[in-house]
């Protein structure tokens, strides 16, 4: 786990098909072989050390996942140490899993800050809030707006001057990876549908959970019966808290229905 505070800019001393050579100083303080650190955003176990660098192994999925695949030597680097449990939180929590690659669209001088546009894909846009956060090339950056198809983030100089994100241009690919928590809550919220759309000992076929969010609505306070089933996908509308019984609400006081 990580906070997306970045500890050191590393230099790629060598890539393989199947594993990293990094150089790095700040980060190897106190490091051992099979420490966690996130390079540029994706969490890689150490398994060698050298004087001044580390040997991480990368996997085929990884480098399709990620821009690891598409670096070379001499190329910078965002390095961050694992959190310890008694570690300041300075941005957000981070896995280190990414999620997908973006590329950046736009950049453009603000007064002391840089607004950077990154096109992203859009299952991933769901998740990205304003004022929420992301990790970019993990960096935790706050999301300053989100429009179709890309989201803005604002850079101070401080960001600009320790992290790659002062080298990056229209074009550039960096790896994105939303914020915990809302991956987690669209999980469970998918799940939820999946009960709906198909309850227990439920055999028919063709009905599928839905794929966004916004198809989850919240059921008006009262109604104790499954709304009507969309004609074009089969799965119900809206979502109750669970099902009525004779003498009980259909959800308990004061715990609101489903939203979206």
């Amino acid at each position: 786990m990580f906070s997306g505070i970045v500890e050191e800019l590393g230099t790629i001393r060598e890539r393989t098909d199947t594993r990293l050579v990094v150089e790095a100083h700040a980060v190897l303080t106190g490091a051992r072989v099979g420490d966690s650190i996130a390079v540029s955003g994706c969490c890689l176990t150490i398994a060698s050390l050298q004087p001044g660098a580390f040997t991480a192994d990368v996997m085929p999925e990884t480098l399709r996942r990620t821009t690891l695949g598409a670096l070379a030597a001499g190329d910078a680097v965002n390095l961050e140490a694992s959190l310890r449990f008694n570690d300041r939180v300075g941005g957000h929590l981070v896995t280190g899993h990414v999620d997908a690659t973006g590329s950046v669209d736009s950049v453009a001088e603000e007064g002391n800050a840089r607004r950077v546009t990154i096109t992203a894909p859009a299952t991933l846009l769901e998740l990205v809030a304003p004022q929420g956060s992301i990790a970019v090339d993990g960096i935790s950056l706050t999301v300053v707006d989100v429009q179709p198809g890309a989201f803005t983030v604002s850079l101070i100089p401080h960001t600009t001057m320790i992290t790659t994100a002062g080298r990056w241009t229209i074009g550039s690919r960096v790896n994105l990876e939303v914020d915990l928590i809302a991956r987690y809550i669209r999980r469970a919220m998918q799940a939820a549908a999946e009960t709906v759309a198909h309850p227990a000992g439920d055999t028919r076929s063709g009905r599928h959970a839905p794929a966004s969010l916004a198809h989850i609505v919240a059921e008006p306070a009262g109604r104790s019966d499954l709304a009507a089933t969309s004609a074009d996908s089969g799965v119900p509308s809206r979502l109750r808290y669970g099902p009525a019984r004779r003498g009980h609400h259909s959800r308990p006081p004061g715990i609101a229905a489903y939203g979206a």
